[in-house]
């Protein structure tokens, strides 16, 4: 690789170059995926183009079945880093692209691999359950991967007195005590995201739209979950949307998933649950560093390629194996 493409690439999280602006990106794209036999799957928050071209969108449950699966030889994963390291450790032969590599995830970010090590020393006879929004490291120092969707069911399927440290998410861990019962040692981390919605705009908002069904993430904090009518990953909260009569729903996550709700329901209305900041907006600044310029010059070029290393791969893909496991026999 060029050194100074490296350079910009490890300074910018993409290499820039010039794009023809009259140039048919979703055309040009296409070409470009059955000429390299790419894939690209795409998260529910990534901005409205990028779903649209993807091959597969869907939540971190979803995206780790697919990239287990696909036949394709290149998988650009437009999405956060830790997704695309997932889909690296289960497809470890095929080339792994991510449209700007500085697509990280505060999550991930507030559970540094050395520090959780030191925690998870302090109880030796317990399981440990990350969250699939951590690091491959941290995944390696786990016994089972979680999404989401199947935690409490992961949680479920273990013995009664089986003790866990559940990490990186305080809020989905206290979400899946209060749901299981069980007693979780928890990893103090959250998403910035889920953290700053306002409970006292949308008790005012619930107000001014008294028909609406409040849905929510559960890695939301809990005086907001306790306002929900419905809690679920955003393949749940899709769903819901599709199936419950209202016509109205105020939604509390990032606000990119209205994209496919408004597909799915276009007679109904939906609203972004606000903030509690000055610019009232809920987007994940991560999930919108990947553009569709980025994307088509990712499949272009070949890059940014993201790697694991061989050993945290050989640690890492025995606990996501074992909740896609999990998952299958239960039906997820």
């Amino acid at each position: 690789m060029n050194i100074d493409v490296l350079e910009e690439i490890n300074k910018k999280g993409f290499a820039e170059e010039e794009i023809d602006p009259t140039l048919d990106l979703f055309a040009e794209i296409e070409k470009l995926k059955k000429k390299k036999n790419a894939i690209i799957l795409a998260h529910y928050y990534q901005e409205p183009d990028i779903q649209d071209i993807a091959d597969y969108i869907g939540d971190s449950l979803g995206l780790s079945q697919e990239a287990a699966k696909t036949d394709a030889d290149v998988i650009v994963f437009a999405g956060v880093h830790f997704m695309a390291e997932t889909a690296k450790i289960l497809s470890p032969n095929k080339t792994v692209l991510l449209p700007d590599v500085k697509a990280g995830c505060s999550l991930a970010d507030s559970c540094p691999p050395h520090l959780f090590r030191k925690f998870k020393e302090k109880y030796p006879d317990h399981l440990v359950i990350t969250y699939v929004n951590c690091t491959a490291e941290l995944k390696a120092l786990s016994d089972i991967v979680c999404t989401s969707t199947n935690a409490v069911q992961i949680v479920e399927s273990l013995p009664k007195d089986q003790k866990i440290i559940f990490g990186p998410d305080r809020n989905l861990g206290a979400y899946v005590a209060k749901k299981t019962g069980r007693d979780l040692v928890l990893w103090n981390g959250a998403c910035m995201v889920h953290e700053i919605f306002s409970q006292e705009k949308i008790t005012k908002l619930k107000e001014r739209h008294p028909n609406a069904k409040f849905i929510a993430h559960p890695e939301c904090e809990e005086v907001v979950l306790k306002m929900a009518d419905y809690i679920g990953s955003t393949t749940g909260l899709l769903k819901y949307t599709i199936t419950n009569p209202a016509t109205e729903f105020i939604v509390a996550t990032e606000s990119g998933i209205i994209h496919q709700m408004e597909k799915a329901n276009p007679t109904k209305t939906f609203i972004p649950a606000p903030p509690n900041n000055s610019c009232a907006c809920n987007d994940c600044p991560y999930m919108k560093r990947n553009t569709l310029e980025k994307l088509y010059l990712c499949i272009k070029n070949g890059l940014p390629e993201v790697t694991v290393p061989e050993h945290i791969i050989e640690q890492a893909r025995k606990p996501i194996q074992r909740m896609l496991d999990i998952s299958a026999e239960l039906g997820l």
